[in-house]
């Protein structure tokens, strides 16, 4: 497109008094020789945006360039016609707010800031969604139980279709083997009948969901908007298009067979809460010898919080046999009842039930079990230590012991959960990036170059962004609720299942529109590839943490649009620099750093690059600003997609312009990693251990490149950072190749 750039100064909160506002304009006019630059004292408000809209009408003005606050506010204000090419420079939170007014430092930073705006504006091009062939609206479910029902039967209220894959014959699930159901209105106080039936009832009546029981996936091909999935139900196959996908397969009981130090398998009458449940629909509590039950003793956390066996809480025990407890009081209230604890976790309302249970004489320890064993009449005595009081307590012979053992996620079937899941291997400082733990459960079996399945956390979860993303697995379109996803009870699943469902809804409105899903929601860019030049190195494939690109048979990178997240990881990775957006490439943010102004080194003001993810570092940054945190004047920053989509070109560019010092300010990552793209930073890091040898090459100390991790509340931090890096740059001197 020919481009008439405006650039359009705001003099707002402060601007006007901290910078010399004609000076400014003086950089747009006359270096970057615009035809249109205006300001205006509040840009934000009415009469400003009526401003740059009249320009856009009537001057032809279709590349705009707003110089005020954040690009992370007034997103919606600053928002025009879609033929515009529009970019924010921010002086506010990252210029005036940040460093003391009316100082020629201050100046200085403000222009620079403006200079690498206009950089950036001459190269952008307008991007142009995707728009994919034969695209669908209708979600994919795959599991029949609570979870996958309710997501079934939100989205069809919303006006979509749904297809309900179910292995078993009926559905219902988990749901089907319970005598009660733990309460989920008031009072809270006492278990309520099992109410799947009148779930399933609704699902298979709904015209707009389509139900496959008996049924398995074969094979889940293509994309967000265009999955082609292969459904085998009784050995035949049937095709579905669909647009997205929930995972809600749910958990399975931890084996119990694992627990023989506890007495399973040993003593007839150990028996488990889910043994339990079947016991109580026959009517009188007969324990498996035939014995009328006249006392029980529930053990907590059998086999999980154990480094042995499930290192996690598994979220739903306590809560189910504080409910089984009710079991035999409302048999016999005169019965006795034992809980062996190490936490009662009976959150929310469920503590009217706790509350319930201790009324009705529960008899609640909190203690740690030494063993178990039976006398003569396969009665069984516990010895437990009491934690409060140091105390071993023996019971007398109890009837029958219920083990709480804990849940397995169905995606970790077959899997040691308590082996180590970082070999001695991964955790060497030069082995790379830890690879992705993709189990064999054959749940999706996805036609993806990286794995049938989706990748997995240590405990055999589906990975996703935990703080900010929790629906998201690593694969685009795919979204995990329920006990799948993370330990959780009943009440917790429902709601899971509306939130993964709204979140699949989404990501098919946005495949439609041809535009990126989380975090870049909205992003109509995405990579393009100069397949001329690739040397089919497979980087982009492998280190693409959400398997957006497959490989043809020549091993040529093939990319699927609507999977890509927009990150911009495959062009860092990318050797011959073949990946480039529309809006953002390695050549537009080496010529960001070369319109970067480098005074010579008499003049005794250093610069420092840093590169900041835009989504913690960069609002951390503003939040410095915000709280007037005042931080060191010779920084420039350049915000990235992601810290993963680094090309360590741009280290050599920086050097060669005579830059002092980059810091490279990412998410953190490692086990409760808050990077918005999984592995970006970490990646990132890993680049940076290997440009010693570009440094090195250069004539350069090692030290003037220095990365860290911080979040957004880390904003506190970030003065001490960037002033302890300038006084290292200080004791290292000036870049000599400054001036050339």
């Amino acid at each position: 497109m020919d481009k008439k750039t405006g650039v359009y100064i705001c003099t707002g909160c402060s601007i006007g008094d901290s910078l010399e506002i004609e000076s400014l304009s003086k950089v747009a006019t006359k270096e970057g020789k615009v035809p249109v630059c205006k300001t205006h004292p509040f840009l934000c408000g009415p009469e400003g945006v009526a401003l740059i809209k009249n320009d856009i009408e009537t001057e032809g003005v279709n590349t705009l360039l707003i110089a005020a606050c954040s690009p992370r506010v007034n997103y919606d204000v600053f928002e025009f016609d879609s033929s515009c090419i529009m970019e924010r420079v921010n002086i506010r939170e990252q210029v005036i707010w940040s460093q003391p007014a009316n100082d020629e430092d201050t100046q200085m930073m403000a222009e620079d800031y403006l200079r690498m705006g206009l950089a950036k504006v001459k190269h952008i091009d307008l991007p142009e969604p995707y728009q994919g062939e034969n695209m669908v609206k209708t979600l994919l479910v795959v599991g029949g139980g609570l979870t996958g029902m309710t997501a079934a039967l939100e989205a069809a209220k919303a006006g979509y279709k749904a297809v309900l894959v179910e292995k078993s014959p009926v559905l219902g699930g988990w749901m089907n083997g319970l005598f009660k159901q733990a309460p989920r209105k008031a009072p809270f106080t006492t278990p309520e009948a099992v109410d799947i039936a009148e779930l399933v009832s609704q699902v298979e009546a709904n015209p707009d969901v389509t139900v496959y029981t008996g049924a398995e996936i074969l094979e889940i091909a293509g994309a967000p908007g265009m999955f082609d999935a292969s459904i085998n139900q009784n050995g035949s196959t049937v095709k579905e298009r669909v647009g997205s996908v929930v995972l809600a397969t749910g958990a399975v009981p931890y084996d119990p067979a694992k627990l023989d130090y506890l007495g399973y398998g040993k003593y007839e009458n150990v028996i488990t809460s889910q043994k339990m449940e079947e016991l109580a629909s026959k009517g009188k509590i007969l324990r498996p010898d035939g014995k009328e039950v006249q006392s029980i003793a529930f053990i907590q956390c059998a086999g999980s919080r154990d480094q042995e066996h499930l290192p996690y809480c598994s979220a739903t025990c306590c809560v189910e046999s504080l409910k089984q407890a009710t079991y035999l009081k409302e048999q016999n209230p005169e019965a006795n009842v034992f809980i062996f604890y190490k936490d009662m976790r009976a959150s929310g309302q469920y503590e009217r039930l706790y509350q319930q249970v201790q009324k009705d004489g529960g008899i609640f320890v909190r203690g740690e079990i030494n063993g178990i064993t039976e006398d003569g009449e396969k009665n069984l005595l516990i010895e437990a230590t009491d934690v409060l009081s140091g105390a071993t307590i023996t019971t007398e012979g109890v009837d029958m012991v219920v083990l709480a053992n804990g849940m397995v996620p169905t995606t970790a079937l077959g899997e040691d959960i308590a082996a180590k899941a970082d070999t001695e291997e991964d955790c060497k400082e030069d082995a790379g990036p830890k690879p992705e733990i993709i189990r064999k459960s054959n749940l999706l079996n996805l036609a993806y170059r990286q794995g049938p399945e989706m990748p997995t956390l240590k405990y055999g979860y589906a990975d996703s962004h935990f703080i900010c993303f929790p629906y998201e697995t690593r694969r685009t379109g795919i979204y995990a609720a329920g006990s799948v996803r993370a330990p959780m009870d009943e009440l917790s699943s429902v709601e899971d299942a509306a939130g993964a469902a709204l979140k699949a809804i989404q990501c098919m409105e946005s495949s439609a529109q041809g535009v990126a899903v989380h975090p870049r929601v909205g992003d109509m860019s995405f990579p393009d590839f100069a397949m001329s030049r690739c040397t089919q190195c497979k980087r982009c494939t492998v280190e693409c943490p959400f398997g957006a690109i497959n490989e043809d048979d020549k091993f040529n990178p093939l990319p699927n649009p609507t999977r890509c997240r927009r990150c911009g990881i495959c062009m860092g990775a990318c050797p011959e620099r073949i990946i480039t957006f529309k809006n953002y490439s390695v050549p537009m943010i080496g010529n960001l750093i070369k319109s970067i102004e480098v005074p010579d080194e008499d003049e005794e003001k250093p610069r420092i690059l840093v590169f900041a993810c835009e989504n913690d570092a960069y609002p951390a940054l503003d939040m410095a600003g915000i709280n007037r945190l005042k931080y060191n004047a010779w920084v420039r920053v350049i915000p990235l997609r992601c810290l993963g989509s680094l090309s360590l070109v741009w280290i050599a560019d920086s050097m060669s312009a005579g830059i002092d010092g980059i810091f490279l300010l990412g998410c953190k990552h490692g086990d409760d990693y808050q990077c918005h793209f999984i592995k970006g930073s970490e990646l990132a890091e890993i680049r940076l251990s290997k440009v010693s040898e570009t440094l090195d090459r250069l004539d350069l100390d090692s030290d003037r490149v220095r990365m860290d991790q911080v979040s957004i509340t880390d904003y506190d931090k970030i003065p001490a950072l960037l002033d302890d890096f300038a006084k290292r740059l200080d004791e290292l001197g000036p870049n000599p190749y400054k001036g050339f």
